[in-house]
């Protein structure tokens, strides 16, 4: 007999399905700061007697403010499923190869947000979880995958929470429309670091799970 693990099937199959919605959400609230963007740069409207000359305006503000609250939301609830889905594939880690595992298991949640940690544990953790699915004779911490899907989620994150800032700092129509730009382009930047993140649930998915099953043959 070997070592048990529990299929991460159903688990693996709701992080898709979160991150798939996030990054639609994401696109989404891209779109509504770029309709924001194009109004505000449209030619002025006519007076009317009932103002109605600002309901575009206030149309895309209100669009615009709905997405991105929803997406902030969404952006939490994304970050506990990845967390969670990350937890269960250290069970299979610590399996494989325990003594390999550096980092407590509470760094899945801290490592979110403790200044200066935020910047490389998580990685680490990945990293090792990486390198108990490979073959003993080949286990190594690190890949280009991983590297390059940490570096877009530190982009991302350094370019929405400066977006962010400005955009609640905009006090005329020409610091709004920079701020919109700004956050166009975190958007694009959330989308890359989505599309990563589905690549490396996939990658380590498959890798721990068929580990699990190398000494049922012993």
């Amino acid at each position: 007999m070997g070592r048990a693990a529990g299929a991460p099937g159903g688990l693996t199959r709701w992080t898709y399905g979160a991150l798939g919605a996030y990054a639609m959400l994401t696109a989404a609230a891209g779109v509504a700061a770029w309709h924001k963007y194009q109004v505000l740069h449209a030619p002025p409207l006519p007076a009317q007697p009932d103002g109605s000359e600002a309901l575009p305006l206030l149309d895309a503000d209100m669009w615009f403010g709905n997405l991105r609250g929803w997406w902030s939301g969404a952006t939490l609830l994304t970050v506990l499923v990845f967390s969670v889905w990350m937890s269960r594939m250290r069970n299979l880690a610590e399996l494989i190869w325990p003594e390999g595992q550096r980092r407590h298991r509470a760094w899945l949640f801290f490592g979110w947000v403790v200044p200066f940690a935020d910047l490389f544990v998580l990685k680490m953790f990945v990293n090792d979880l990486w390198a108990a699915g490979r073959p003993t004779a080949q286990r190594k911490r690190g890949h280009p995958l991983l590297t390059l899907w940490w570096l877009s989620v530190l982009a991302a994150g350094a370019t929405g929470t400066d977006a962010l800032s400005a955009l609640k700092h905009a006090r005329t129509p020409g610091q709004t429309s920079q701020a919109l730009q700004q956050v166009m382009e975190s958007n694009l930047l959330y989308v890359c670091a989505t599309a990563l993140s589905a690549a490396v649930v996939w990658q380590l998915s498959g890798m721990l799970k068929r580990a699990t099953r190398v000494p049922l043959a012993s």
